[in-house]
């Protein structure tokens, strides 16, 4: 069953940070309303349109996590006849997008709402090394390893062992999402790097240096999907949902069935294959960035150069701007913020690009963009293509 074309997105909203933190000292349901209102007004829909609602996590709120579309409904006082929790990490939000795409196809919802917030910054909660060792990661934490860092780390020495890749074509990434963050005023870091900085940059878990990971801030994002009928009234042009994917391969790294190849080998050829278009069709991409390896075997995974070439791929700044391949526009979690679960801002730069409103960092002609989410260690994924008309 395709969903091409069953639904488009509308509006998009977000929150300013300071600093990586959120002003006035904002609860986390607080800056969700607010990203909700300005998604909703974006549109030009109001709450009382909501009939689908879709949420991930609730960080900064204790006891509740399990429960945030219920937390969130009586919050913003929305009852929807739809309804989503699916929690699969950074990738839930390109998830929700297929799902509540689905949703409206059937008929079950006419106006999805997808929301994600956090203030783990100012909360200072991001503490995912002490956890308790669960399941299989029994056989990983008491052992020492850092979650996540070591997993994405031992990931990227196999990527090197096996393929030759280096330091300096990781680093490639990181200097290139820079100058990408350098023409957003929102992004959170707009200093200059060089390959050399991030090489000379502090030792997190080696090959990772500092540079390497993404940053640990707050922020609040929203979507709103509509049905096709609904989309010909709102304020915005629509961007389609042209083909989307989800898979998963494990839960802790050591039953990642190949430390070089993600599950986005899956999930992307479900949207490729749904949308009907192949890799030269993409304007940019949007891919999850939680680390620099991250990205290097999402592209290998999503078949844009093939496995152990990602290094020569990105190499001479070819993501960057003014490169031939755009890729994290806004700054990515490497620059612009990374709020413990990162997916739902993927998709609203790409919303953003399509519709040309990127101002100096606009990709120029964007007519078809790929998001990339991805959860866990390397865990889970999920891929969108999206187009406007």
């Amino acid at each position: 069953m395709s969903i091409k074309n069953a639904a488009a997105i509308v509006g998009v909203g977000d929150i300013e940070l300071e600093e990586g933190k959120v002003k006035d000292g904002l609860s986390v349901l607080q800056i969700q309303a607010i990203a909700a209102k300005r998604a909703l007004d974006d549109a030009g829909l109001t709450k009382s349109d909501v009939d689908g609602l879709f949420v991930a996590g609730l960080w900064g709120v204790p006891g509740v996590g399990t429960f945030p579309s219920v937390v969130m409904g009586e919050y913003l006082g929305i009852e929807p006849n739809y309804t989503d929790s699916t929690q699969i990490g950074g990738s839930s939000f390109e998830a929700h997008i297929g799902h509540a795409a689905a949703a409206i196809q059937a008929g079950l919802c006419e106006v999805a709402l997808i929301l994600y917030g956090s203030t783990q910054k100012s909360e200072r909660s991001r503490s995912l090394a002490g956890r308790p060792p669960t399941f299989t990661a029994q056989y990983e934490t008491p052992f020492g390893l850092p979650s996540p860092a070591g997993a994405y780390a031992m990931a990227a020495h196999r990527h090197m062992h096996q393929y030759g890749t280096k330091n300096e074509d990781l680093a490639e990434i990181a200097v290139a999402t820079r100058k990408w963050a350098q023409l957003n005023p929102y992004a959170t870091k707009r200093d200059t790097i060089s390959i050399e900085d991030v090489l000379q940059s502090p030792m997190i878990t080696d090959p990772l240096h500092i540079l390497d990971c993404c940053l640990v801030t707050d922020g609040a994002g929203a979507v709103v999907l509509v049905s096709p009928e609904r989309a010909k009234d709102c304020r915005k042009k629509p961007v389609w949902i042209l083909g989307q994917g989800e898979a998963h391969s494990h839960w802790s790294i050591q039953a990642m069935p190949d430390l070089t190849m993600t599950s986005a080998a899956q999930s992307g050829k479900r949207a490729f294959e749904m949308a009907g278009v192949g890799h030269d069709d993409i304007d940019f991409v949007e891919i999850y960035d939680s680390f620099t390896i991250t990205v290097l075997l999402t592209l290998e995974s999503l078949g844009f150069c093939k496995r152990g070439e990602g290094g020569d791929f990105v190499k001479n700044q070819r993501t960057a701007p003014g490169g031939d391949f755009p890729m994290n526009t806004n700054g990515g979690g490497l620059s612009y913020a990374h709020p413990g679960m990162y997916g739902i801002f993927l998709i609203i730069e790409a919303v953003r690009q399509l519709r040309g409103e990127c101002g100096e960092r606009q990709v120029k002609e964007a007519k078809i963009g790929l998001v990339n989410g991805t959860g866990g260690t390397l865990s889970s994924t999920s891929v969108v293509i999206l187009g406007r008309d």
